[in-house]
């Protein structure tokens, strides 16, 4: 009998993990964008900070509704395609046994191998093996909608308050290098750390994060200050 201890994978963490970084992300980049547009627009103080909180209020509830809507989609996707694999098993339980066994050949079993593991997977759960192997449907990636929409949207607010926290201690005359300033560092200190828990390289992810919150916080400006009015 097999015994030790369990393997550690980063993989369990990819769906609250994908959600709560885009959040961020986007919390902090399209917070701080619409700051420093409005700012370079020569705006008032209190403007600006009006403009910061409802766009962390549209923002939240934009990613929360998005979220949950494309999430559900793909579990009412994955419903629809277990319902499927089940009737098949009911119907034909001979041609999903040589199915599941085709494919367990096409990974490299020998043919007997693979017909002897699709006959015991089968046994203790066929509609699992078929679900995993077949469909590519796991714990580890099913949909989860209401998770994903409180993720995205806790991390969004998150995000966007950082910006916003700068426009009411930075003072006005020096907000725009301030605000563009703490929220690159922002950003690249959740780049950095989002591709530190999912065990990729941490340089690449924080200069990835960072180059593009920079592109958007500048073109933004830049249209406030084409736009704008002067003082």
């Amino acid at each position: 009998m097999l015994t030790g201890a369990r393997e550690f994978h980063r993989i369990g963490r990819i769906g609250w993990l994908r959600a709560a970084v885009l959040g961020a992300n986007d919390g902090i980049v399209s917070t701080a964008s619409l700051i420093l547009g409005v700012a370079a627009s020569h705006a008032s103080h209190a403007n600006i900070l009006v403009a910061g909180v409802a766009g962390l209020v549209a923002g939240a509830m934009s990613m929360a509704a998005g979220e949950y809507v494309s999430v559900h989609s793909q579990e009412d996707t994955e419903k629809a395609e277990l319902e499927l694999e089940r009737t098949e098993l009911k119907s034909d339980s001979g041609a999903e046994h040589a199915e599941l066994a085709a494919i367990y050949v096409a990974r490299g079993l020998e043919p007997a191998l693979a017909k002897q593991v699709a006959e015991q997977l089968m046994a203790h759960d066929a509609l699992g093996a078929h679900a995993r192997d077949e469909l590519g449907i796991s714990d580890a990636f099913s949909a989860r909608p209401v998770q994903a929409a409180w993720a995205s949207a806790g991390s969004f607010a998150i995000g966007a308050s950082l910006p916003l926290l700068v426009v009411v201690a930075a003072p006005q005359a020096a907000l725009i290098y301030v605000e563009s300033g703490t929220s690159l560092l922002f950003l690249v200190l959740l780049g950095g750390l989002a591709a530190w828990a999912g065990g990729a390289g941490v340089v690449a992810g924080a200069a990835r994060v960072g180059f593009w919150g920079a592109f958007a916080m500048a073109l933004t400006a830049g249209v406030g200050a084409l736009f704008g009015t002067a003082p």
